[in-house]
């Protein structure tokens, strides 16, 4: 039996909450799956000899991937009805196969006319930040569908 994660209300949220942090291992599988999977050919993202070739120390993820898991690490935590707005992040040190990105992340805003909340996150590796940015979801409220209250 599959069990649905309950999504967060607009109301249960506050400014500062810390999301909780996800631990992602870095295989080499997951590095190359997902860039082909996303149809980025690019061989820095698949071939270790080429990757070097190009001063690359191995393959490295690609932002397709890495937006992707900043996606699933909010909406991880928001729940299955909230609304993913905008998604601007910005890429530093390279994800390389064997280490490990751990994502954080705090609600820095709240919008609520809009229930719109943003999320600064951060994901780190061994070497320091691999991206960073923000994350804007609508999430629903405490009122029952269709009604007033």
């Amino acid at each position: 039996m599959t069990v649905v994660p309950a999504t967060r209300r607009y109301e249960d949220v506050a400014v500062g909450d810390a999301l909780p942090e996800l631990e992602i291992p870095l295989t080499r599988t997951l590095i190359v799956a997902t860039a082909l999977a996303s149809r980025d050919y690019q061989d820095v993202h698949h071939d270790p000899g080429l990757a070097q070739e190009r001063g690359s120390k191995d393959v490295f993820m690609n932002i397709l991937t890495s937006n992707g898991l900043v996606e699933r690490y909010v909406t991880g935590w928001a729940g299955p009805a909230a609304v993913v707005k905008r998604i601007k992040i910005r890429l530093g040190a390279p994800n390389y196969p064997g280490d490990t990105m751990v994502l954080t992340g705090t609600v820095t805003a709240k919008d609520d006319a809009a229930r719109r909340v943003e999320i600064e996150i951060r994901g780190v590796n061994g070497i320091g930040p691999h991206v960073t940015g923000t994350v804007a979801i609508v999430l629903p409220d405490a009122r029952p569908e269709g009604g007033d209250q």
